[in-house]
């Protein structure tokens, strides 16, 4: 089964003992098929921006599916990772970021994202913004 490792040819040292907890699970994650990846290790490699490339089409189906899909913190937690990647990282799915927004744009003209009076840190409110922004990329 492929992995991160294997696809970027580059193998990262084990992480040591003194590692924080994100160094030493991503560090794990590389080595981890792809195959096996779960929400949660989704949200936290592309929030570090690791293995974009291979991760982001497989987060991109899990979203469409079910955009509000959660990782261990909030529904949309996911999303919300794959919203903050840069333009350069969706150069090569431009048709998946066309379908992205479309169904992104139904979402956010539903409920609870379509409530003006979400508090400014409220996760809902973060992640309608996000969106937002995405689809006038």
């Amino acid at each position: 089964m492929t992995t991160i490792e294997q696809l970027e040819r580059d193998v990262w040292p084990d992480s040591g003992p003194d590692a924080t907890f994100l160094v030493a699970r991503c560090t794990a994650l590389r080595r981890k098929p792809l195959a096996d990846f779960t929400v949660e290790d989704l949200r936290i490699m592309l929030g570090q921006e690791i293995g974009v490339p291979a991760l982001l089409p497989l987060a991109v189906r899990i979203v469409l599916r079910e955009p509000l899909a959660e990782g261990d913190y909030f529904p949309g937690d996911l999303l919300t990772n794959v919203l903050r990647l840069p333009d350069s990282a969706w150069s090569n799915l431009q048709a998946e970021r066309k379908q992205l927004a479309a169904v992104l744009a139904e979402l956010v003209a539903s409920a609870p994202f379509s409530d003006p009076d979400l508090r400014p840190h409220d996760p809902d409110r973060l992640l309608r913004d996000a969106i937002v922004r995405f689809i006038g990329r």
